[in-house]
């Protein structure tokens, strides 16, 4: 069984935690034993049993993998569509109903909203998401696999530590990830936050307005970038007070399933992949709160910190494998 990876866009043009993923993925399948590549879109020799596409690939793309017997499985991002409300999500779903029944198929193809039909596998992180792929986009509730992300040995084996005053963030300096808001609330409640990451580009407008806010508060706001060392980073969150992640939309967050991993207590945005996941095991803040409402959840999080439950034991990207594994080989033994 030989497997290939695809993904649309470049790591060199976006780096975050789905590259993570695709490389974690990539070495624990190979660790088992399972041939794995990069699809290598120039060579036309390159043979392959299945593809795993990590996005949304098009009907014509999955058209010319089936006639050369090639199965498809395929793992969309849907972070953005489970964040939005549920009023929103019903105006799409009937948006979406109108179109089809309007416009021309080929044109509809532009949407790729028939490859959740048409893949022979789909792959949800979350159950969540798994239900948003069968009720907006009516993937086949059999072809539909939930394989929550994993996390390397090195957070998983970390060794408990006395933990200090400082909430750790870590997250791509976005918007989305709300960490200049994040900081803001930290200052008005008191409490010492550290944000590890780095922006796409350094010359981001909003990068450079975070970053010019932590230099006017070094007290209560660190920031010096990345932590590239797996070892490093499992410290920190090992003597971190807790781990706070504010983002708009995720999938499922890695950051939060490593400081899960080292027992940190996690403060999270209240959205449907983090209760669905967590559950009880996580403190919550609303996504869209004023900055003086985020700074009164933050304090109260910072003080009771150490009373708060640890988060369950993720799984490692070893498990995360061998699920795969058998996802690969239902798909090779089912007609296409």
């Amino acid at each position: 069984m030989k497997i290939l990876f695809d993904h649309p866009n470049p790591f060199l043009l976006a780096h975050g935690g789905l590259q993570i993923q695709i490389e974690q993925t990539k070495n624990a399948l190979t660790g088992i034993g399972v041939e794995v590549e990069h699809l290598r879109w120039w060579d036309d020799t390159q043979r392959a049993d299945v593809i795993h596409y990590f996005g949304r690939p098009d009907a014509a793309y999955l058209r010319l993998a089936h006639r050369k017997n090639i199965r498809v499985v395929m793992s969309p991002l849907m972070g953005g569509l489970g964040a939005r409300p549920a009023a929103a999500r019903l105006a799409q779903k009937i948006l979406k109903r109108l179109i089809e029944s309007t416009v021309p198929a080929t044109f509809m193809e532009n949407f790729r909203w028939d490859s959740f039909r048409q893949a022979d596998a789909c792959v949800a992180v979350t159950d969540w998401e798994a239900g948003l792929m069968i009720e907006m986009f009516q993937a086949v509730r059999t072809k539909v696999f939930t394989v929550p992300n994993g996390v390397e040995e090195v957070f998983l084996q970390s060794r408990p530590a006395p933990r200090g005053p400082w909430l750790v963030c870590t997250a791509s300096i976005l918007e989305v990830k709300q960490v200049l808001k994040l900081a803001q609330a930290a200052v008005q409640a008191q409490t010492p936050l550290w944000v590890i990451g780095k922006p796409f580009s350094e010359a981001d407008d909003y990068a450079q307005r975070f970053a010019g806010f932590a230099r006017q508060h070094p007290q209560l706001i660190r920031y010096a970038g990345p932590v590239t060392g797996r070892e490093e980073l499992a410290r920190i969150y090992r003597e971190a007070r807790g781990f706070v992640l504010l983002s708009q939309w995720e999938t499922l967050s890695l950051a939060a399933l490593e400081a899960a991993a080292c027992q940190c207590p996690l403060l999270l945005g209240d959205l449907p992949w983090a209760r669905g996941f967590f559950k009880d095991n996580a403190t919550y803040c609303p996504t869209n709160n004023s900055v003086a409402a985020t700074a009164a959840i933050l304090k109260k999080f910072h003080e009771q910190a150490p009373q708060l439950p640890t988060p369950p034991r993720p799984q490692s990207w070893n498990d995360v494998a061998l699920k795969l594994k058998r996802i690969y080989e239902t798909v090779l033994t089912t007609a296409s």
